[in-house]
C-alpha cells in the first residue's frame, strides 16, 4: 500500500482474478509484494516480469513488434512526437515514413522493433535494396533483372537532384523499375523517400531520431528489441495476447524516477498495445486462433503512478476497452499531475468521466480532494440557536426590577456532505469512495507488512532466481550479472 497522499480511480467491476498487467514505477516492495502474493494464490508459475531498471532478469518486450494493422506501428512511435505548431508537420511525415519502414520490413517477413526502426530512419537505403530484390525475385515481369541491371547505363546527371546523393544500388533498382514501368505500392514510397536531398531529408526525420537513440541505448536496447533467434538468451519474450490466453500476471517496472522520457515513450507504447489487443478481443473475441472453446477472462490493469504513463493513447483503453473485459485501475498523488502531462484540462475531464469508481485516501491537494466532494450532493442539516436576553425597568411603579427570557432557535440549511479539509485529515488507511452508481462509503483498509511474511522474498536476484529457475536446464548466469543484480536488494535497515 502507497503511504502518503493517494487517490485511486476505477473502471469497471471487481473481476475475479488478476490477469494482466501491473505497471509502476519500479518499486521493488512493490515487486516483492505482488511475487509474494501470487505464490500465496498459487499462481508463481504464471508470474511474469518486465523492468526496465534491471534487464539482466527481466523479460524481453517489443512494444511495436503486435499489432492487429500494421499502421499501428508508425502511431506508437510517431505518437511519442510533439504535435503542436509547426512540430505537427514534421510528425505528420515522421509517421509516414515510419509506417512506410514498417509495411516493407513486414513484407519482408521481419518483425519491426525499434532497433530496426532506428537503423533504417538514419538510412533507408539499405531496407530499399532489400526490399526491391525481394520484390524483383516474385515479379513475373522482372525476370532476369540481375542481368538487366548489370547492363544498364545511368548518367547521374539526368536523375532528380535527390538521387544524385544516393547510392549506385539504390538508384539502379529504382531506375529499372521506373524503366520497366514495375510498380507495387512499398517500393513506390520506398523510392519517394530517396526523391528527397538527403541532407533535408535528415532535416525532416531529426525528431525521431533522438527518440529512437534513447530506446536503443544501452543494456534496455536487448528489452526492447529483443533477438529472437539468441539461443543464449533465457529471457522470455512477452507478448500480451498470449499472457492474456494463459491468465498471467504481469509486473512491468518503467522505471520513471531514472528515466522518465524513456518510461513514457515504453508506456504509452505498451498501452497503445493493451488496445490494440482490446480491440482484437472486442472484434473477435478470445483464444483467436487457438482450438476449442476459450473461456472469457476479465484483464485488470493496475496503473502507479499513472500521470507518468498517461497519454492519448490512454484514453481509448478507458473508453471502449470495457466490452473486451478490461478493468483498469490508476493511482495519482494529485490530479494536478494527470492535467499537467496530458496539457488539457479537457482531455483531463474526459480521462476522469470514464472511472467508474473513486477512492481518495488522505490528499494533500485541495483541488484534488474537490475532485470527489464536488460529486456528492447537498444535505440538510438543523442546526439550533441558543438565546437569553435580560430586561431590566427603571418604573418604581412596577414590580418586578428585570425580566429575563431564555429560547432555542432551529433553523435548517444546506452544506456539502464533505468538505475538502476532510480528506485533508484522513488517518493512514481510511478513505472514502464513491461506488455502486456514485454511492459514497467510508472505508477502512489493511496495511500489509512484509516483516512476518514468509513468502516475501529477501530481494530481487531471489525473484530473478525464481523465474529463471522455471525454464528448462541449469541456469548458469556470468558472474557479473549475479554481482549487478545482488547490488539491488534493498539492505537491511534503509
Amino acid at each position: 500500500m502507497q503511504q502518503g497522499p493517494f487517490a485511486a480511480l476505477f473502471m469497471g467491476g471487481w473481476g475475479p482474478r488478476l490477469e494482466a498487467a501491473t505497471p509502476a514505477k519500479g518499486d521493488i516492495d512493490l515487486l516483492r509484494r505482488v511475487f509474494a502474493e501470487s505464490q500465496r494464490a498459487g499462481r508463481a508459475d504464471e508470474f511474469f516480469m518486465f523492468h526496465l531498471g534491471h534487464p539482466e532478469i527481466s523479460a524481453r518486450y517489443n512494444p511495436v513488434g503486435s499489432f492487429s494493422r500494421i499502421t499501428e506501428v508508425a502511431t506508437r512511435i510517431a505518437g511519442q512526437l510533439p504535435s503542436e505548431g509547426q512540430s505537427a508537420a514534421f510528425k505528420e511525415f515522421v509517421w509516414r515514413f515510419v509506417n512506410v519502414m514498417a509495411r516493407a520490413l513486414v513484407a519482408l517477413g521481419r518483425k519491426p522493433d525499434y532497433q530496426e526502426i532506428n537503423r533504417y530512419a538514419s538510412d533507408v537505403e539499405p531496407l530499399l535494396v532489400d526490399y526491391f530484390e525481394h520484390w524483383f525475385d516474385q515479379e513475373p515481369a522482372a525476370a532476369g533483372w540481375r542481368e538487366a541491371l548489370q547492363a544498364m547505363a545511368i548518367d547521374k546527371k539526368s536523375l532528380d537532384k535527390g538521387l544524385q546523393s544516393r547510392g549506385v544500388r539504390a538508384v539502379s533498382l529504382v531506375e529499372y523499375a521506373r524503366r520497366r514501368k514495375l510498380y507495387d505500392p512499398i517500393a513506390h514510397a520506398l523510392a519517394s523517400t530517396l526523391n528527397y536531398e538527403k541532407s533535408h531529408f535528415d532535416k525532416l526525420v531529426a525528431s525521431l531520431l533522438p527518440l529512437m537513440e534513447k530506446l536503443t541505448t544501452g543494456r534496455t536496447a536487448a528489452l526492447l528489441s529483443p533477438a529472437l533467434d539468441d539461443p543464449t538468451d533465457w529471457r522470455p519474450v512477452l507478448d500480451w495476447t498470449s499472457v492474456i490466453n494463459l491468465g498471467g500476471i504481469v509486473y512491468v517496472g518503467l522505471d520513471a524516477l531514472s528515466d522518465y522520457e524513456v518510461a513514457g515513450a515504453v508506456g504509452n507504447s505498451m498501452f497503445a498495445d493493451l488496445t490494440s489487443v482490446a480491440g482484437s478481443l472486442y472484434k473477435f473475441g478470445p483464444g483467436r486462433g487457438l482450438p476449442g472453446e476459450v473461456r472469457p477472462r476479465r484483464i485488470a490493469i493496475h496503473a502507479d503512478e499513472f500521470n507518468e504513463l498517461i497519454g492519448d493513447e490512454f484514453i481509448p483503453l478507458l473508453n471502449k476497452a470495457g466490452g473486451a473485459g478490461f478493468q483498469v485501475t490508476a493511482y495519482t498523488q494529485t490530479w494536478s499531475d494527470v492535467e499537467a502531462r496530458i496539457g488539457s484540462p479537457a482531455k483531463a475531464g474526459q480521462i476522469a468521466g470514464n472511472f467508474n469508481t473513486l477512492i481518495m485516501l488522505r490528499v494533500k491537494e485541495v483541488a484534488t480532494a474537490e475532485l470527489l466532494t464536488d460529486q456528492l450532493p447537498e444535505v440538510h442539516v438543523v442546526s439550533t440557536i441558543v438565546s437569553s436576553s435580560v430586561s431590566d425597568t427603571n418604573d418604581p411603579g412596577e414590580f418586578t426590577d428585570f425580566a429575563s427570557r431564555n429560547e432555542d432557535r432551529i433553523a435548517p440549511e444546506s452544506v456539502r456532505m464533505l468538505e475538502a479539509t476532510d480528506l485533508v485529515q484522513l488517518p493512514k488507511g481510511q478513505a472514502f469512495a464513491l461506488i455502486h452508481g456514485g454511492r459514497l462509503h467510508k472505508i477502512r483498509m489493511p496495511l500489509p507488512s512484509a516483516e512476518h511474511d514468509p513468502l516475501m522474498t529477501e530481494g530481487l536476484a531471489a525473484i530473478g532466481r525464481a523465474l529463471r529457475s522455471r525454464l528448462d536446464g541449469p541456469w548458469h548466469r556470468p558472474q557479473e550479472d549475479e554481482d549487478r543484480a545482488a547490488e539491488v536488494e534493498p539492505r537491511r535497515g534503509e
